[in-house]
């Protein structure tokens, strides 16, 4: 019941009754944890077999309005969640990354080669899939952080004008900006979204973003004031500074214990300079740190009035995204789809981008109508992670009353994983089917469509 208390909220972003409906059960499939795809929703619930036709039928349906749902879930969310935010300087934390995902399908659009930075025995160089971006907000469980998901978009593969000259990070900001979050916050990234493509849009709307930056990063003293008046506007840039260099100059740093989320009696040394940053123009705030293990770090802050130390913690926050993707593939099974497009050209192993403006109107509209299915999924995988922490954080006891289970690493004070609100709610879906009251629409839509003989844990019900 809390969980439909949660995603009853959500009913605006669908145009027909039936759609939420269908949205409702695809959520509650995903949120018992089965990442293997549609097939795999049916048998989590142990619904009937014509309901998978019916999945497949709700993610590309025109009833979906996947701009409003996701404004819709971010409202919820902050709702929610507004008096357990972490606030520095009276702002919020967003955080933002990107995640590759292999696809190998030759009929599936926007499946492209992309190269993969770090790398494992289990992690190749290069791999053919979606590349993704996505943003989750910083909420504050017990002396725990989660890093809970609002959306997330698949940002490359696919042009379909020549004239679109956006980049990855143009398309990453406007999908920030348009998730309709009107409270002042940080976004916090890693070194590949220090650029003024991110920076000029965020300053524009009141937003501050905290990154880190290159090791070869220049920046600039402010230019001294001229003594003899000139024509035009005056000097900006001072000296250059070569800001690694400043590491060999020791005593200008101090000393400090580390603020790292986790970390307790290591002590960091660091220095803080705001200096022009000539990509944006403007003056920025530059932390140099020197931690003991973790080696030499320069992070980037736009805004002047925050503490350095603050900025080295905040960014400390940022490996949650990273945890968030991990519960996302391997718990929700966000990024579990394989929706093919049948009249799709085969593209080839060595492909980039696929250009579309050449292709026949029907053609792109149908390259549209599969993208915008695999919107649908990850969005429904992203809702359904979130409303599992905010289970987590808001009824922590009711889920360990409904687990009924045993874990050698339960620990008090710390809220459940994903995994074990995932569990809960397994255990407590007959209950909920058969104390519900027979005009609940959600137990009356799953009672219609559930298999007795198949479901697992239902049978009781009969």
């Amino acid at each position: 019941m809390r969980w439909w208390m949660i995603v009853a909220q959500l009913r605006g972003g669908f145009s027909r009754n039936r759609t939420f409906l269908w949205f409702a059960l695809s959520l509650a499939a995903m949120s018992m944890g089965n990442p293997l795809y549609v097939t795999g929703m049916v048998r989590a619930l142990g619904v009937r077999e014509g309901c998978y036709e019916r999945f497949i039928g709700f993610f590309h349906s025109k009833a979906v309005g996947q701009a409003k749902l996701t404004v819709l879930w971010v409202a919820v969310v902050l709702k929610l969640t507004l008096p357990r935010l972490p606030k520095y300087n009276g702002r919020i934390l967003l955080l933002a990354d990107g995640i590759k995902v292999a696809k190998s399908g030759r009929k599936m659009p926007a499946v492209k080669k992309l190269h993969q930075e770090s790398q494992d025995n289990s992690k190749p160089e290069y791999i053919f899939g979606h590349s993704c971006q996505a943003a989750a907000l910083v909420v504050a469980a017990a002396s725990s952080y989660f890093a809970l998901p609002l959306c997330c978009r698949i940002h490359e593969g696919v042009v379909f004008s020549n004239r679109d000259k956006r980049t990855l990070l143009n398309k990453l900001v406007t999908m920030i900006l348009s998730l309709g979050i009107h409270v002042p916050c940080y976004l916090i990234a890693d070194t590949y979204y220090a650029s003024k493509s991110v920076i000029d849009p965020l300053l524009k709307s009141g937003q501050h973003l905290i990154s880190a930056v290159r090791s070869n990063v220049v920046a600039y003293e402010p230019a001294p004031p001229s003594r003899i008046k000139r024509r035009g506007r005056p000097k900006t840039y001072g000296a250059k500074v070569k800001l690694h260099s400043l590491f060999d100059q020791t005593g200008l740093f101090s000393q400090a214990p580390s603020p790292v989320y986790g970390e307790t009696d290591v002590t960091i040394r660091y220095l803080c300079k705001d200096l022009y940053w000539r990509p944006v123009g403007i003056k920025v705030r530059f932390v140099l740190v020197d931690h003991p293990s973790r080696g030499k770090k320069i992070f980037l802050c736009t805004d002047l009035s925050l503490d350095p130390l603050d900025i080295i913690r905040l960014y400390g926050i940022r490996f949650k995204i990273e945890l968030s993707f991990k519960q996302a593939v391997h718990q929700i099974g966000t990024y579990g789809y394989h929706f093919w497009m049948r009249t799709m050209k085969q593209r080839t192993r060595k492909s980039g981008n696929t250009f579309l403006h050449m292709e026949s109107k029907e053609y792109r509209e149908r390259v549209k109508r599969k993208i915008t299915a695999y919107h649908c999924y990850m969005q429904t995988g992203v809702i359904a992670q979130g409303v599992l922490q905010l289970l987590s954080i808001m009824h922590s006891e009711c889920v360990w009353k409904s687990f009924r289970s045993w874990m050698r690493t339960k620990r008090p004070g710390i809220p459940p994983s994903e995994w074990v609100v995932a569990t809960a709610l397994q255990h407590s879906l007959p209950e909920f089917l058969a104390d519900a009251p027979q005009e609940h629409i959600m137990a009356k839509f799953m009672r219609k469509n559930i298999d007795l003989d198949a479901a697992q844990g239902l049978r009781l019900l009969a």
